[in-house]
């Protein structure tokens, strides 16, 4: 029998007080921002880090800067959380959408390439449920065709592509904390990069352009701000940083980070077993070298007569936890169904002079296929006798449809 794992751990217990005890004062301060950098910066294997108080405002960040410019095109999946659109259109520029591989739900390299315009400038690639995308395929087009690419690791901690930890292979790798994450700080998150160019805007844009905050640096000094001639803002930014609080707690989540991660590829193998065999239900698909970190596991009903609300019922009366669906694909949301972007829309309309794409059934057809019949299943069992009942439970469910 496994072990139950606390979520949250003595570590961010003590942490926390580290911060407490300095009662919020700059001057005490134990920089516990600077130490989780470093850490996380480590542990991925990049030359910087750059904390945020979440992942939407990261990947925003990390756009203004690749250089993305209002009215510039940059590429998304449209099968995942909108944030990742919602970034591109925070940024004044045109989303664009490639469609996605059926087996593996990720966005398909070949969608990539064939909506390459001169306004691209950048492609958001997503680790969807764990699982990161052809990685190689996607930066060999984008030195190709001279972009930049950001992974949105939101789902993948741990993950690896081609045995290479994920979070180190595109230009930017953003990841979030928030509170249903591989490692949580109940909202947080964080863009690694390994130019120091890239690091220095990161900075100053999440923290309010100031002139004397840098790469690794993300306070400015007491003896600057007591200078009345102190010119403090150089730039436009936003603040986007991350509280000592929530670094501290991230900090004690990264040092049992493996067990997290564990034990939901655990659980995840563990409610494959029943399904092996099964025709009807398909995982997703893991290529060889490759290590899903399974943030959900993600499993396609394909039976012609079983339909995904009563599969989902069935489960729940047998005792089950209950099953999410996969997200509407964002182009099918009402905001862009209604073009209402909170006023965007007039300054993109404004800009782009070209041809949007048309926000409706049909500009996806694989990603349309896929998501209606996605089961995703939790994975976040730190008691391993749920996680034991639940696998039981599937098990049941799965032998009542396929006896009928």
């Amino acid at each position: 029998m496994k072990k139950i794992i606390k979520r949250v751990g003595n570590k961010e217990l003590q942490y926390v007080k580290e911060v407490l005890a300095t009662n919020f004062r700059t001057s005490a301060g134990c920089n516990m921002i600077g130490r989780f950098e470093e850490a996380f910066a480590k542990k991925f294997g990049a030359k910087f880090a750059v904390a945020h108080v979440n992942g939407t405002c990261t990947l925003h960040s990390a756009l203004y800067a690749a250089g993305v410019k209002p009215g510039d095109e940059v590429i998304v999946p449209p099968l995942t959380m909108a944030s990742t659109t919602m970034a591109v259109l925070q940024q004044d520029a045109i989303p664009i959408f490639a469609d996605v591989i059926e087996d593996t739900f990720v966005i398909n390299p070949a969608s990539i390439e064939k909506l390459i315009t001169p306004r691209t400038k950048a492609i958001i690639t997503v680790a969807l449920y764990g699982l990161a995308p052809d990685l190689d395929a996607i930066m060999k087009i984008a030195r190709k065709h001279n972009l930049l690419v950001i992974e949105d690791n939101a789902q993948c901690f741990l993950g690896k592509y081609k045995n290479q930890l994920v979070g180190n292979i595109g230009d930017f790798a953003s990841f979030s904390f928030q509170n249903s994450k591989h490692m949580s700080s109940g909202e947080g998150g964080v863009v690694l990069t390994d130019r120091r160019e890239f690091a220095e805007k990161l900075r100053k844009f999440s923290v309010l352009g100031y002139a004397a905050v840098s790469a690794k640096k993300g306070k400015i000094a007491k003896n600057d701000i007591q200078n009345p001639n102190y010119d403090r803002h150089v730039s436009l930014g936003y603040n986007y940083r991350m509280p000592e609080l929530c670094a501290a707690v991230a900090l004690g989540q990264l040092e049992h980070l493996e067990e997290l991660v564990q034990r939901r590829i655990d659980a995840a193998n563990l409610f494959l077993k029943p399904m092996k065999g099964i025709s009807w239900l398909k995982p997703q698909q893991t290529p060889a070298g490759c290590r899903n970190s399974y943030w959900s596991l993600a499993v396609r009903l394909v039976h012609p007569r079983i339909k995904w609300a009563d599969f989902r019922k069935k489960f729940m009366e047998f005792g089950g936890d209950g099953i999410y669906a996969a997200w509407k694909l964002t182009y099918l949301e009402p905001m862009f169904q209604r073009l209402d972007f909170s006023g965007k829309e007039i300054v993109i309309n404004k800009l782009y002079q070209g041809q949007l794409q048309e926000y409706k059934r049909g500009l996806c057809p694989v990603a349309e296929k896929v998501q209606p019949q996605i089961l995703a299943f939790k994975t976040n069992y730190w008691d391993w006798r749920k996680a034991l009942k639940q696998a039981e439970i599937l098990k049941k469910t799965i032998k009542f449809y396929d006896q009928r």
